[in-house]
């Protein structure tokens, strides 16, 4: 059938407006998967207790399951850095991390801090010795955070600042390691993996008030790992692994994709 010219004339426009606006959607889609993103932080960022770790990265266990691995083989930006590194405190992150960042970088992901209040030490006491010596170092551990840790975050976020004042930073906070009344028959008493508990979010909540004034977004991880704690039946994080001790108290494999990455790309 022939159209009419005016009928013609309003189809052309039609026409001409819906291809604008896919061509737009296509232009805006092409922009934001240019980005420039770079993965800072300790243990729980490089993907420590995961597996499958990137030889070249040694020491620094970069896994392939990592969070931000994760997250970059699913929104493929244009530029990719992973200097999350084991063991990492936040010095380690200013003197040795930061390199990749500059005015082009549009994403950072950092989970730092744990190392710095003495996680690890807090665990292996609790683990090796009494109930009241745990509950103490706990004790110990909140007081630091309290004092010292905030001027050393301060530290770290002004540094990316910084280098890179145009991205958008997501801090990644830390799991509760316990569900309380769970499946645990042995092993710490339910006071100390409650006080444990509590002192991971005193950690969180004076991480996201430090990001928060620096203007950073916080991802709380605690939502997406309930039900999964150890002694939940369906843990995304390792217990006391004697065989493997440095992987103790870190995610799993599912623990990144499943606890940590919605809520990278949530934030993201």
């Amino acid at each position: 059938m022939k159209m009419s010219r005016p009928v013609a004339l309003s189809f052309s426009l039609l026409l001409g407006a819906v291809l604008a606006l896919t061509g737009a959607g296509v232009a805006q889609a092409q922009a934001s998967a240019a980005v420039d993103y770079v993965a800072l932080g300790d243990s729980y960022a490089s993907g420590v207790g995961a597996g499958s770790y990137d030889s070249a990265s040694g020491d620094c266990k970069r896994s392939t399951r990592a969070y931000p691995v994760l997250w970059q083989a699913a929104n493929k930006p244009s530029s990719f850095a992973f200097t999350a590194c084991s063991g990492a405190r936040t010095g380690d992150v200013t003197a040795s991390q930061l390199g990749p960042l500059n005015s082009a970088t549009d994403l950072v992901s950092i989970s730092i801090g744990g190392n710095d209040a003495g996680f690890a030490d807090v665990m292996t006491t609790c683990v090796l010795q009494s109930e009241a010596t745990c509950l103490s170092r706990v004790a110990t551990a909140r007081a630091y955070v309290d004092s010292t840790l905030p001027g050393k975050l301060d530290s770290v976020y002004a540094a990316i600042s910084a280098k890179a004042p145009s991205a958008h930073v997501v801090v990644l906070g830390y799991p509760r390691f316990y569900k309380l009344g769970g499946n645990c028959i042995a092993g710490l008493s339910e006071k100390e993996r409650s006080a444990i508990n509590g002192a991971a979010d005193y950690l969180n909540a004076a991480t996201a008030k430090r990001a928060a004034d620096h203007g950073f977004t916080f991802g709380d991880v605690t939502p997406t790992f309930t039900g999964h704690e150890i002694c939940s039946g369906s843990a995304w994080l390792h217990s006391v692994n004697w065989l493997n001790i440095g992987e103790s108290y870190h995610p799993t494999a599912a623990g990144q994709s499943g606890g940590y990455l919605p809520v990278l790309t949530s934030k993201a």
